[in-house]
């Protein structure tokens, strides 16, 4: 259980972010915080954007740039989401924490806890290999330029050094001391990106996979829940298992309203991202090492998609699932009364629980929609050659 959201957890609060109550006397200077790590992201927009206008004349520059601004304004987004609903990201983890103590009451360490173990399990599991590719990624990007000027050393080779993004500064940033200037600033920057992409990222798939388990319990529970018991215990029983679900969607609605913006740019700019990252792969399948790294990019992006769309899709099977479990049961047992009230589980059930945001709903058909539009650009791109 210690394990629980504890990755992101550490993300958050390497980035200035404690849980509420945690230091009262440190507020001041966690709002500071919070406003620095916003401004530091977005001031990376003016390098990378100058450096667009340095090399309006070279296409191939200016798509390797913009890969990189729509990253960049992606992790904007997903920093101003979380400030914003700040307070509800540690209340849902704070809730999820204390459904998973409950779960082995409920279902008295049975199948159903199981459901909610394996769930933990898999949450941490995933959410530690989301971040180490994420941390890959990055140290790839920075490793690149000192491999470069190592190189080319070793060959007595003459090299132009460039920094690990396409950026352009007001000042001389290839020689000393504004290249080593360029160079920290670059690595900060990434290691911002990266730490607010994991946490916030992998929250998102640990929330969706615990509902999993949670709407998995449920299922579990209504299944095996015996009608035949006296009235007051199928009243208290059926009362639960209602008090249990309707927990289960107000979270699901709470996941999908504080992810909204998240989710519509995920989707938003990763198009955008599959479009000039495409465009790299093909211009450059002569260069073992730049196509390494575009492919290595155009992975991290649609990594970072199919979290969302697969968080969205194991929600939406399961809110439905309970509907079956309701059908499976020996509900033809209970009570009129009861009936009725099974019944209305039943329609409430009917209702897929979806995560949306705009006209994106984030769900594993769109995430192959999208790889068969990459797949598409590959092919238009190589017929105009």
């Amino acid at each position: 259980m210690g394990r629980l959201f504890k990755l992101q957890e550490n993300c958050l609060r390497a980035m200035g972010h404690s849980p509420p109550g945690t230091d009262s006397t440190e507020k001041g200077s966690l709002s500071l915080n919070h406003v620095i790590s916003l401004l530091f992201v977005v001031s990376a927009q003016y390098p990378l954007i100058s450096y667009i206008f340095y090399k309006r004349n070279d296409m191939e520059e200016i798509t390797a740039c913009l890969s990189v601004v729509f990253t960049n304004l992606l992790t904007v987004i997903k920093i101003t989401t979380f400030l914003v609903f700040k307070q509800n990201f540690w209340e849902m983890i704070h809730r999820f924490r204390q459904m998973h103590r409950q779960s082995g009451q409920r279902a008295g360490g049975g199948d159903g806890y199981s459901y909610v173990e394996d769930a933990n399990k898999q949450a941490s599991l995933l959410g530690r290999a989301y971040c180490i590719s994420c941390g890959l990624t990055g140290v790839y990007f920075m490793l690149g330029p000192i491999v470069q000027i190592i190189t080319s050393n070793w060959r007595g080779t003459i090299y132009v050094r460039e920094l690990p993004m396409p950026m352009k500064f007001p000042f001389n940033d290839v020689d000393s001391p504004g290249y080593e200037f360029g160079f920290l600033y670059t690595v900060l920057v990434t290691v911002v990106v990266v730490a607010y992409a994991s946490a916030v990222d992998g929250l998102f798939i640990s929330f969706a996979i615990n509902l999993r388990g949670h709407f998995q319990t449920l299922q579990q529970e209504i299944e095996h829940f015996d009608l035949a018991l006296s009235e007051r215990e199928t009243n208290a029983g059926l009362k639960s298992m209602v008090d249990y679900h309707e927990e289960l969607l107000s979270l699901s609605r709470k996941l999908r309203s504080i992810y909204m913006p998240t989710v519509f740019g995920q989707f938003v700019i990763t198009s955008l991202q599959v479009g000039v990252i495409i465009y790299q792969l093909v211009t450059h399948m002569d260069s073992v090492m730049d196509l390494l790294l575009y492919v290595t990019f155009f992975a991290s992006i649609m990594l970072q998609l199919f979290i969302y769309c697969y968080g969205g899709e194991i929600i939406k099977v399961e809110s439905l699932q309970v509907d079956v479990a309701v059908r499976v049961s020996n509900w033809y047992l209970a009570s009129p009364n009861l009936r009725r009230s099974l019944s209305m589980i039943i329609m409430r059930s009917q209702r897929e629980v979806l995560i949306r945001a705009g006209f994106y709903d984030a769900n594993l058909a769109n995430f192959v929609a999208i790889c068969r539009t990459a797949l598409s650009l590959i092919t238009l791109i190589k017929s105009m050659e």
